[in-house]
C-alpha cells in the first residue's frame, strides 16, 4: 500500500516517520523544504505538489494548521482531487471545523474518493512515541481499511461516527484540555503566591480526583519555565475559535471556553503565540504580578 503525507510540522513529521519505519512506501509534501529533506533522508519520496502526492498514493494523510490549508491541498488548483485515482482515501488529521470537514468529504465523494476526518490528541510527545489518541469520522469500511496504518501513529483509535464526528470529538477534547490548563494555572498561581511548596502540592494532588494527564504533562514543564511548544497557543486558540463558532451555530453557550479563548488572545497580543498552551499560566502571572517557579525534580 502506497501512502502519502502532507504537512510535516511539529506533529506531522514524527507521525510520518513512523510510517517510513513501518516500511510503507511514503510520498511527502510540505512548504518547508528542510522537513521534506529530513523525511527523504529517512527513506521517503519527495513530491513538489499535493497533486503529485495524489498520483503516487492509495491513502493520503493531511496534518495542517487550519481548514483553509486542508481545502487548498485537497481541492485547490494543485490539489489531491485532480490526480488521485478512484478509491483513494484522504485522511485529514488536522483540527478543523466539522462544517469544513464535511464540505471536503462531499467534494471528494463526488470525485470517487473516500475521506476520514481523524484528528488527534496527545501533542508532540505522543506523536513522537506513536501513542496518539485518534478520533475518526467516516464510513466503517473506510475506517477498517485505514486503521492498520493508523496503528503505527496512535494507540487509542476510535471511529466516533460518520463524517464530521471525528472533528466534533476533537472540539470537545480541546475544551477539556484547555479549560483544564486554565484551572491548573489558577491553582498554581494561588498556591505559589500563598507560599507553599509547589512540588509537594503537586505530589499531594496528582493521585486524587484532581489528577489528570494534563496535570502530569504540563505542571513539570511550567515549574521548569519550559514553554517550548508541543501544542502552540495560537493553534489552540484556532481550535477554540472553531469550538465557539460551532457552539454558536447550534445554540450552545460555552462560557468557560469563551473565557479561555480570550486569555489566549491576550497572550498572543503579548507575543507568546508560539509558546506551548501550558504557557497560559503566564496570563495569570501577569494579572497577579507573581511568577510560578519551582523545579519538581526527578522523584515524582
Amino acid at each position: 500500500m502506497k501512502i502519502g503525507f502532507i504537512g510535516l510540522g511539529i506533529m506531522g513529521k514524527p507521525m510520518s516517520l513512523h510510517l517510513v519505519r513501518a516500511g510503507y512506501e511514503l510520498t511527502v509534501f510540505d512548504i518547508n523544504v528542510s522537513a521534506i529533506e529530513e523525511l527523504v533522508t529517512s527513506g521517503a519520496r519527495a513530491a513538489s505538489t499535493p497533486k503529485e502526492v495524489g498520483e503516487h498514493s492509495d491513502i493520503i494523510f493531511t496534518m495542517l494548521p487550519n481548514g483553509e490549508h486542508v481545502k487548498s491541498v485537497v481541492l485547490g488548483e494543485s490539489g489531491i482531487i485532480h490526480s488521485a485515482k478512484p478509491g483513494t482515501v484522504v485522511v485529514d488529521m488536522s483540527s478543523i471545523s466539522p462544517v469544513v470537514s464535511k464540505e471536503i468529504a462531499e467534494a471528494l465523494k463526488a470525485a470517487g474518493l473516500d475521506m476520514l476526518d481523524a484528528p488527534v490528541s496527545g501533542g508532540e510527545p505522543k506523536a513522537v512515541d506513536g501513542t496518539l489518541a485518534i478520533m475518526a469520522g467516516g464510513k466503517e469500511e473506510v475506517f477498517s481499511k485505514v486503521k492498520p496504518v493508523l496503528e503505527y501513529m496512535g494507540k487509542d483509535i476510535t471511529l466516533v461516527g460518520d463524517h464530521g464526528c471525528g472533528t466534533t470529538a476533537k472540539l470537545a477534547n480541546q475544551i477539556l484540555v484547555n479549560v483544564n490548563i486554565a484551572a491548573m494555572s489558577e491553582a498554581l498561581i494561588l498556591a505559589a503566591k500563598a507560599g507553599i511548596d509547589l512540588k509537594k502540592m503537586y505530589e499531594a494532588i496528582r493521585g486524587g480526583l484532581a489528577g489528570s494527564a494534563v496535570l502530569d504533562a504540563k505542571v513539570p514543564l511550567i515549574l521548569e519555565r519550559n514553554f517550548v511548544a508541543g501544542g502552540r497557543i495560537d493553534i489552540n486558540a484556532k481550535d477554540l475559535t472553531n469550538v465557539m463558532d460551532t457552539a454558536h451555530a447550534i445554540g450552545v453557550p460555552l462560557p468557560l471556553t469563551g473565557q479561555v479563548l480570550e486569555m489566549f488572545h491576550s497572550l498572543k497580543a503579548d507575543g507568546k503565540a508560539a509558546d506551548d498552551h501550558g504557557g497560559l499560566v503566564q496570563y495569570y502571572e501577569k494579572i497577579a504580578n507573581f511568577q510560578v517557579t519551582g523545579d519538581i525534580g526527578d522523584d515524582q
